[in-house]
């Protein structure tokens, strides 16, 4: 009986961490209120990266990123890695950067979890800055 309560404690902890961690897939929705894509947040070499796994808006499905410097210059946007490099730095993960492929514009960037479903975003530019909040999926 002890085993099997152990098992069941473990369990919850797992599934109280997994929904605690900015990893998973998130809804991208713009300034406008307009949910643009889903990006899949992972991790690789105790980085964190972020890749565009569907688009949202129907006219942008087949998208290329004809602002996207390098190898990356007119693939398309489906299958981007748009955050790069985050390290865990405290609440938040820093010292990376995210892509804006409708404007070919990156920034360096700093992300957090609001709540356990909120991901806030944010770009900076300079000591100016953007924010987004994505949802969990």
């Amino acid at each position: 009986m002890m085993r099997i309560i152990l098992t069941i404690c473990l369990l919850l902890t797992i599934q109280f961490a997994n929904s605690q961690s900015v990893l998973g897939k998130w809804k991208t929705v713009d300034k406008n209120g307009v949910e643009k894509c889903i990006v899949e947040v992972y991790q690789k070499n105790n980085r964190i990266y972020g890749k565009i796994v569907e688009i949202l808006v129907q006219e942008e499905k087949n998208a290329l990123c004809v602002k996207c410097e390098g190898s990356e210059r007119n693939k398309p946007v489906l299958g981007l890695v748009l955050i790069k490099g985050m390290e865990k730095d405290g609440e938040y993960y820093r010292n990376g950067t995210i892509f804006d492929p409708e404007n070919g514009e990156k920034f360096k960037c700093r992300i957090t979890l609001e709540d356990k479903n909120t991901l806030q975003v944010r770009g900076y530019l300079s000591f100016l800055f953007t924010t987004q909040y994505w949802e969990r999926v």
